[in-house]
């Protein structure tokens, strides 16, 4: 099969002036396409900022003879958001791609976390991937063209202590996919989720050895979002990555069990298990069909 070229393909990528968004940044321009590089140059906490990061890797992308110019904007600010976006369709008239990688972390237990530190991250990783995937979406429909895909996390899909603020932001992220992808489906818009496992500097504090993060360069996770972009991928799909491996990740309910509109807090009780029973768990593809299975069982199926 022929290689995945991006050629007259123009991306946006969020949080791209290093560890993972450097890398998909890096991959797509060398596969043909033209690339903002978006980072606000801050800490990892979000603090601070600065067009250095931003403007190295767009001289990496031009050094390899690839097209790529830098933005500085906050993915929370509304008028930076709509800049990078007018950057794109200044530069190269269209935007095919858009990566939401940009993220902070504000790590700690729910008990020690102020609201501040809870709200910035929901407002950078979730709300920022709002802003910039709303203002490419109309262009996106009205060329019947995009790729969309956001930043997950396992932490989102299955908690991690000291992460109530990242977590909440991350799952949020992926009711956002399976609404966007029902939504943009008619205009040849996917969207999808990457959910990876990388050494970079909002990983560097959990003291891993040298050698696993050595398997764990956010290089190995790239492959998996640049698919992601191209004309080939799916739609509303969860993507796990690390180290080389891939896996999906899906959302599965059980077939549950019938108990009357005279159901009771006992009856819940002694039906747990045929409540919990996971044999024919289904993945749903809409809200509705959840809703379907339901008046099925009122039915008598």
């Amino acid at each position: 099969m022929a290689d995945i070229r991006f050629d007259g393909k123009v991306a946006i990528v969020t949080g791209a002036g290093g560890g993972l968004g450097r890398q998909h940044a890096l991959e797509l321009a060398r596969r043909g396409a033209k690339v903002v590089v978006n980072d606000l140059g801050g800490a990892a906490d979000g603090t601070g900022g600065g067009s250095d990061a931003a403007n190295k890797v767009v001289d990496e992308i031009k050094a390899a003879g690839g097209e790529a110019i830098a933005n500085g904007s906050s993915v929370t600010d509304d008028a930076g958001v709509a800049r990078m976006v007018k950057d794109a369709v200044d530069a190269w008239g269209r935007v095919d791609i858009l990566i939401a990688n940009a993220g902070i972390l504000r790590d700690k237990t729910f008990a020690k976390m102020d609201f501040g530190d809870f709200s910035i991250v929901v407002d950078v990783h979730l709300n920022g991937t709002v802003k910039a995937a709303k203002a490419v979406w109309d262009i996106m429909r009205a060329q019947n063209y995009g790729r969309i895909v956001v930043t997950t996390s396992s932490s989102g899909l299955y908690g991690n202590f000291g992460q109530s603020n990242y977590g909440a932001a991350k799952l949020g992220l992926i009711g956002l996919m399976n609404t966007l992808r029902l939504e943009g489906q008619k205009n040849n818009v996917h969207v999808n989720a990457i959910a990876p496992l990388a050494a970079t500097r909002m990983t560097e504090n959990l003291g891993m050895p040298a050698d696993v993060l050595e398997q764990l360069k956010p290089e190995f996770v790239t492959p998996g979002v640049v698919f992601l972009c191209s004309e080939e991928a799916p739609t509303g799909h969860i993507l796990t990555a690390g180290a080389g491996a891939f896996a999906l990740a899906r959302i599965y309910e059980t077939e549950g069990a019938y108990l009357g509109p005279n159901a009771t807090v006992e009856s819940v009780r002694d039906n747990w298990a045929k409540i919990t029973d996971e044999t024919g768990a289904k993945a749903y593809l809409n809200g509705g069909e959840q809703s379907a299975k339901f008046f099925r069982k009122m039915a008598g199926g």
